[in-house]
């Protein structure tokens, strides 16, 4: 993992042997709708239905970026330069039952799927939660149902926490999303 931090101070971007951790930019703007259109990505998660929507989600994410200096990034395709998706960490609003934390999170253009660019952007991101940032745990969270993250979550180490198993509050009662699964990933020992 490669540090790009001396161009923006306070905001942190990284790289991998593939991808770009980065700010988001406008120009992100219409890949991300088109992303947040696509009923298999959105197939476990609430769908942003609107372009307003989708870039005020941007918006927001941004602004939190250039405050803490982290959150959910942007990710390009190095060889490319495509937008490819968002990865990073966040610390959700929502009231959840293992509040206070920091999730860590992902969403690809079907486009990347299957190559393991998912995994690839998540350890590096764990590794600056765990090692930049000095957290001491980092959870994830999905559908039950939500296999393919699930599978992520537990190539990058995370272990699910059978007994953490919540419903999501910002889900609607009675909708087949709502119940949720936790993982946990504690800072490796060194």
């Amino acid at each position: 993992m490669t540090d790009n931090t001396a161009d923006r101070p306070g905001i942190i971007e990284f790289e991998t042997e593939r991808l770009l951790m980065r700010q988001w930019r406008d120009s992100d703007l219409a890949p991300f709708f088109e992303l947040a259109c696509d009923p298999q990505v959105m197939e476990f998660l609430l769908p942003l239905p609107t372009r307003a929507d989708s870039d005020a989600a941007v918006a927001r994410t941004r602004s939190r970026i250039a405050e803490n200096g982290w959150g959910f990034w942007a990710v390009e395709h190095k060889a490319s330069g495509e937008f490819m998706g968002f990865t990073g960490l966040n610390s959700p609003a929502a009231e959840l039952p293992f509040s206070p934390c920091v999730e860590i999170g992902w969403r690809f253009a079907r486009k990347w799927w299957g190559q393991g660019f998912a995994s690839e952007a998540a350890r590096a991101a764990l590794q600056v939660g765990f090692e930049r940032l000095g957290l001491h745990e980092i959870v994830a969270f999905t559908a039950w149902n939500n296999t393919r993250s699930s599978a992520v979550m537990e190539r990058i180490g995370m272990k699910e926490d059978v007994a953490g198993a919540f419903d999501h509050p910002l889900v609607p009662e009675g909708h087949a999303l709502r119940r949720h699964r936790l993982y946990r990933i504690a800072r490796p020992q060194r």
